[in-house]
């Protein structure tokens, strides 16, 4: 089994920063992508951006050009760095992997996912 524990959330105000970091643990072998996702209330969920073992970024529209998706692979972490916030990135945020080295945007192709956390931007 795989844990991941996402950290890093909270609430800042609109133009302001958040780095999420997400640690895996467990089977780790089984992890090559990871990602993060979120899902803000009444909405779908959505992939905000997913980094593959090789370094190969995905990023949603919404976020292209503010967030930036990074990996430690050595410390078996995934960040993701969010600048220029937007009240329309308020959300509960994932972490999720999978075993097939896949970073698009079906979710029902990442197996792991961690308990989320919440990012709130308001001022």
């Amino acid at each position: 089994q795989v844990q991941l524990v996402e950290s890093g959330g909270g609430l800042v105000q609109p133009g302001g920063s958040l780095r999420l970091s997400c640690a895996a643990s467990g089977s780790i072998f089984s992890i090559n992508a990871m990602g993060w996702y979120r899902q803000a209330p009444g909405k779908e969920r959505e992939l905000v951006a997913a980094i593959t073992s090789g370094g190969s970024t995905n990023y949603a529209d919404s976020v292209k050009g503010r967030f930036t998706i990074s990996r430690d692979n050595a410390e078996n972490t995934v960040y993701l760095q969010m600048n220029s916030l937007k009240p329309e990135d308020t959300a509960v945020y994932y972490c999720t992997a999978n075993p097939m080295d896949y970073s698009g945007s079906d979710f029902r192709r990442y197996d792991y996912w961690g308990q989320g956390t919440q990012v709130t931007v308001s001022s």
